[in-house]
């Protein structure tokens, strides 16, 4: 699906011709550079590589300088493939907010904020033991994990403590609500993965 990589900034909240209190994202979706073009005589199939947001060149190797180069702009911090973009697009070509309408329909996917290690209970919503009838340590403990004499093991997948957050996670069907053209700022309806200036992916 064709779409753009953008930027969190945060979020808001608008009312609509109702008057309805409406949660909402902001994104700055864009400028993105085309840095490469990928077609079917080359590379098997069709698809347009963009990078976005500008780095210093001493912060990437040279070999992706020179292919920043070819496409005429300076080193980018992301860069991301997309396909099934209708209109043509050559090398070094922008691509602006203007990709998108208000109305329709994108999803945003990123990668959700880090928890670190985090315990049954906020990890997996268990309830937890008693607070009284003589408990003292086991209050936001897992209990049993598994019996003894057999299988006399833990089996694979166990809901336990561990690292949370941190995953890459896709949210579909959120509604445009806004396009703010001069500062390439796009405002979806809801909230999207991610803490404030994480990089998203929006496709239509």
């Amino acid at each position: 699906m064709s779409g753009l990589i953008g930027k969190k900034i945060g979020m808001t909240s608008i009312y609509d011709e109702n008057g309805k209190n409406i949660p909402c994202t902001v994104i700055e979706a864009g400028p993105c550079v085309v840095t490469q073009v990928r077609t079917k005589e080359v590379d098997g199939y069709e698809a347009l590589q963009l990078g976005f947001d500008d780095k210093a060149e001493k912060q990437s190797n040279k070999a992706l300088n020179g292919h920043f180069k070819k496409a005429g702009t300076a080193a980018k911090k992301r860069v991301v493939e997309f396909q099934g973009f209708e209109k043509e697009y050559k090398l070094g070509d922008q691509i602006t907010v203007d990709h998108f309408e208000e109305g329709e329909f994108v999803d945003v996917s990123g990668n959700s904020k880090g928890k670190g290690f985090q315990g049954v209970v906020k990890r997996h919503g268990f309830q937890g033991s008693e607070r009284t009838h003589g408990q003292q340590s086991m209050h936001r403990a897992p209990g049993s994990v598994g019996a003894s004499s057999y299988p006399s093991r833990v089996f694979k997948g166990m809901r336990m403590g561990g690292r949370m957050g941190g995953d890459k996670i896709k949210v579909q069907n959120l509604r445009v609500l806004k396009v703010v053209k001069d500062k390439n700022l796009l405002v979806v309806k809801g909230a999207v993965p991610g803490h404030k200036n994480s990089y998203l992916i929006i496709q239509k």
